[in-house]
Order: C-alpha cells, then sequence, then structure tokens
C-alpha cells in the first residue's frame, strides 16, 4: 500500500480521477436506492452525482494534457490513510441520515485529499485545478444545503419524515413490540406455575430461562419467515427475525431473573412488580408509536397479562 507522500503528479491525477467517479456512482446509488421514498432527496444526490462526473472530465482533460491516454489504475484501497466507507448492499434499508452522514464524509475526506495533493505538486495547471476542485468540496456541502432548500419544498420534507417514521415503525417498533409482548405474556404461564408449585427459586429460575430463551429462538425464526420484507417493506428479515427474538428473550427474562434472589416471597414479589413495569412499557409503546389511547391499551395488555398469570397460579396451585 503506497503512502500519499510517494505519490508523483501523475499518480495523483489518476487518484483523483478514481475517487471523482467513484463519488458519482455512490450518489447515483444512493439517489436510485432514494427514488421511491424519498423522491426529492433523490434529487439531490442526483445532482451531486452529475457534479461529481463534472470533476471527473476535468481532471482527465488535464490529465490528457499533461501525461496522455493512459491513466494507471490507482483507487483509494491502494493508499494508506483513506476510509472504508460501506457499499450500498450494506446501508439497505437506505436512510436519509444514514446516507447524508456517509455523503458529508465522502466530501470532508476528498477536500483534504486535494489539500494534501497540492502541498506535493509544483505543476501550476496541476496546481490550480487541484485548489479549484478542494475549494469545490469545501462548497459541495452547502451545495447539498442549497439542493435541499430548492428541492425539498412543498410538504416533501414533511412527507419523507412521515416515509421514515413509518419505515421505524414496520421494520423496529412493530417486530419488537410482537417480541415484547410475547415474551413478556407467554412465559407468566409456565414461570409462575413453576414457582407455585416448587416453591424453588432456582428450579422456578431455569423453567424461566428455557420458556425466555425458547420462545426467543421461536418467535425470531417465525418473524423472518412471515415474509422477506419486498412488499411490505417491513425491511430485510433477518434483521425483523433478530429484533423479535431478543426482544422475546427479554421480555421472559425480565420477570425471570428476579429468581436468582433465594427467598421465595422477596423474589416472587419483585416479579410480580417487574411484570406490571413491562406491561406499562407494551402499553406505552402501543400508544407512542401504534397510535393506541394509552387507557385502551393499557387495558387490554393488563387484561390479557392478568389472564395469563391467573392461569400460571391456578396450575401451579392444582
Amino acid at each position: 500500500m503506497r503512502h500519499m507522500s510517494s505519490l508523483t503528479e501523475q499518480e495523483i491525477l489518476a487518484l483523483a480521477i478514481s475517487l471523482e467517479e467513484e463519488h458519482a456512482r455512490i450518489y447515483a446509488d444512493y439517489a436510485d436506492g432514494l427514488r421511491q421514498s424519498y423522491p426529492a432527496s433523490a434529487a439531490v444526490f442526483h445532482e451531486m452525482a452529475e457534479e461529481e462526473d463534472g470533476h471527473r472530465r476535468l481532471l482527465i482533460e488535464l490529465y490528457r494534457q499533461k501525461f496522455g491516454e493512459h491513466i494507471p489504475l490507482l483507487r483509494r484501497q491502494h493508499v494508506k490513510g483513506f476510509m472504508h466507507h460501506e457499499p450500498l448492499w450494506m446501508l439497505r434499508p437506505l436512510g436519509l441520515e444514514k446516507v447524508r452522514r456517509q455523503a458529508e464524509a465522502i466530501e470532508d475526506e476528498t477536500r483534504r485529499f486535494y489539500e494534501r495533493a497540492l502541498e506535493q505538486t509544483t505543476d501550476a495547471g496541476i496546481r490550480k485545478l487541484l485548489g479549484d476542485l478542494a475549494a469545490a468540496e469545501r462548497e459541495h456541502l452547502d451545495l447539498a444545503q442549497k439542493l435541499s432548500q430548492e428541492l425539498l419544498t412543498g410538504g416533501a420534507i414533511e412527507r419523507e419524515d412521515a416515509a421514515r417514521h413509518r419505515a421505524f415503525v414496520l421494520q423496529v417498533v412493530q417486530p419488537g413490540l410482537a417480541g415484547l409482548m410475547d415474551g413478556s405474556v407467554s412465559t407468566l404461564a409456565p414461570l409462575f406455575a413453576a414457582a407455585f408449585a416448587t416453591h424453588s427459586t432456582w428450579e422456578t429460575f431455569l423453567v424461566g430461562m428455557a420458556a425466555s430463551v425458547g420462545a426467543g429462538i421461536s418467535m425470531g425464526f417465525a418473524e423472518a419467515l412471515s415474509d422477506d420484507g419486498e412488499l411490505t417493506g417491513r425491511g430485510p428479515p433477518l434483521v425483523r427475525g433478530a429484533i423479535t427474538g431478543v426482544m422475546t428473550a427479554i421480555g421472559g427474562l425480565g420477570h425471570t431473573l428476579p429468581y436468582l434472589i433465594g427467598d421465595f416471597a422477596v423474589a416472587t414479589s419483585i416479579a410480580i412488580v417487574v411484570v406490571l413495569i413491562e406491561l406499562w412499557a407494551i402499553a406505552w409503546v402501543r400508544s407512542r408509536y401504534m397510535e393506541t389511547r394509552f387507557l385502551r391499551a393499557a387495558f387490554e395488555v393488563v387484561v390479557g397479562g392478568l389472564i395469563v398469570f391467573a392461569a400460571g397460579i391456578l396450575i401451579g396451585n392444582a
């Protein structure tokens, strides 16, 4: 891997051409990936891609004047000091803040590259173009903001915010809520049945652990296999499955862990308090994200939880 200081003027221009071409393709990918859900922001990235293409053409024209037609292959991974930018498939589902942050990092890195390249070039024509491009990169973020102001109008910002909120609810809140509800409610019966049947905190803890982990695995697979997210917009199935599985396990472990306490009465009292907290949290999430009145959500969740809780106690005392 080369050091920046070892590059010749010819190699600096070749690397700059490669960088501008890569950035143009990245922004074009962003524009294509955002077009369906965020059309206004997609237009911003389309403009940025065209800007980078213009920089590349200027660099190629100067390179031909100075060094001829052959441009050696020199990319960012061949030179020390460059960041690794995640490919588009690792950023999906594309989020506005995610791609904007990466675009900002790209522009800042490129600006610093041009400023460093200026320090080790002596040709007047090359220095002028590199200086112009460094200034352009400094202004590129301002350009993006200006484009945003011009294109994100007429309710576009509000629509994109609403689309982003819907995606968050579909891809994160709903799978997490389903897991938390299942873990918190479905494990009540086996846990408290074991507790009142054995009055042994350790055995109750083992039953709760088995129920929580088993429910987490089962719910995780069920969610991941329910749909691939292509038509529903619910996001990558593996991510949804992981969220659901983890939240299911957490929901069960919350009222299982108190049984690590040796005193049965104290452990059971704490477990009951934890159950009430879990049910309140579920009701709050439903009220906050699922447009359900808090009192209605609390009533539905508490009633269901109390029925399962009572079933566990009755079975344990049978």
